[in-house]
């Protein structure tokens, strides 16, 4: 007779185990410790064989019979149910090791490892973040292209558009990484392109007119600031480094004699070396600011503390004290600056500047062209590039420790 639930809450444990069948090889022992759990008897190719099925209430008596039938018919397909069940148990554990939270770590791993700057990783980890609650306990094998729709539309609808796309692009790279160590098979991300609104371009302000350029290098000249941040000011003009490079710049990488600023792999954004020749205008802001911070690791050092670099904001922060704004110019504008300026000379290849702003070419053989034939171009270029920043800035022309 089949058991009821009121009959199975209801048993009470006796000296000795007892079983109380409900039908269909299903029953329930109750063992002395008062324990109840559920077993299925069958035969499988002749022989009597037990499945455990759970413990009671944590699988009540629909889920036993449910269990049951489900084990019925993985035996009528030929298939010893015990087997099954351990085969599904490892492909759970399986799939458990195998999230999209374990991945993401994995890769992220990985991205430290090929020694990417620590900011790209921050970044990563930052974006993989976004994407956790949504998809971070799924085994990645299941993600649907419309379950990772669901973190980038409630980015998108925040107006974030710009993340959301970043987002997208990353997570592909988790799939990527998963595809490439044979834990998933493709990747759902490649199916979203175009589903995300674009985001508007957005250039960074910079001054691109030689009389404006001049008012902002007269106007640097009178920065009454700390001397090291107008130094670095004006380096940024002459040198048009990335911000980051400058601000972070170490004294071992100038060679002085040479007139060479080696910046390393470990900070150059596209990870490989960039060499710069060094016009006589920085030469000599970088011997004046040596007589102030030459006994230290950075160049230019940070208020608080002479082991951390300049602050990000440092830059930025003296060219609004200096009455700019942002929409009008910020220290990654002077990249800007000299490309514009410098195409518009129409003294220089534009390959050689492309070279000068540590851009990347087409292919490995267009870069290594780059680095070696237009050295001397270069070396030429930037200090035509600082005559003519001092052309413009005439008549004021204050060092940077003046």
């Amino acid at each position: 007779m089949p058991l009821s639930d009121t009959q199975v809450r209801n048993l009470k444990a006796q000296p000795s185990a007892k079983k109380y069948s409900d039908g269909g090889g299903l029953h329930l022992l109750v063992t002395p410790g008062a324990s109840k759990l559920w077993r299925l008897q069958y035969r499988f190719e002749g022989k009597q064989k037990l499945l455990a099925l759970g413990s009671y209430p944590a699988v009540g008596l629909a889920d036993a019979r449910r269990k049951r039938d489900d084990a019925k018919k993985v035996l009528a397909a030929g298939t010893d149910p015990s087997q099954h069940q351990k085969k599904e148990k490892l492909r759970q554990a399986g799939s458990n090791a195998n999230t999209f939270d374990e991945i993401s770590k994995e890769f992220l791993s990985r991205v430290e490892r090929e020694g990417k700057a620590a900011v790209t990783v921050a970044k990563k980890k930052w974006l993989l973040a976004l994407a956790t609650p949504d998809l971070g306990t799924r085994p990645i094998t299941d993600i649907s292209a419309a379950e990772v729709l669901v973190p980038l539309r409630r980015i998108e609808a925040s107006g974030n558009y710009e993340t959301a796309r970043r987002l997208r692009s990353t997570i592909g790279q988790v799939f990527r990484f998963a595809i490439a160590t044979a834990r998933a098979e493709n990747d759902p991300t490649g199916g979203l392109k175009g589903a995300l609104i674009a985001p508007t371009v957005t250039h960074r302000p910079a001054f691109t007119d030689r009389k404006a350029v001049g008012g902002l290098l007269r106007a640097i000249a009178t920065y009454d600031g700390m001397p090291e941040t107008k130094a670095a000011l004006q380096l940024m003009a002459y040198l048009y480094p990335r911000p980051g490079e400058l601000r972070q710049a170490e004294w071992p990488e100038f060679d002085m004699e040479n007139a060479v600023w080696t910046i390393p792999e470990t900070r150059a954004k596209m990870r490989r070396e960039h060499r710069k020749p060094l016009p006589s205008q920085a030469l000599a802001i970088l011997k004046d600011v040596q007589k102030h911070t030459g006994d230290g690791k950075f160049v230019f050092p940070s208020t608080a503390s002479r082991f951390r670099p300049m602050s990000e904001n440092t830059l930025n922060g003296a060219l609004r004290r200096l009455g700019f704004t942002g929409d009008e110019v910020t220290s990654h504008g002077f990249r800007a600056t000299a490309s514009s300026l410098l195409n518009e000379s129409g003294k220089w290849s534009s390959d050689a500047i492309e070279a000068e702003l540590a851009h990347v070419g087409a292919d490995e053989v267009r870069r290594a062209y780059h680095r070696a034939l237009y050295w001397d171009d270069r070396v030429k270029m930037a200090q035509w590039w600082a005559d003519e920043l001092d052309v413009m800035r005439a008549p004021a022309l204050t060092g940077a420790f003046a």
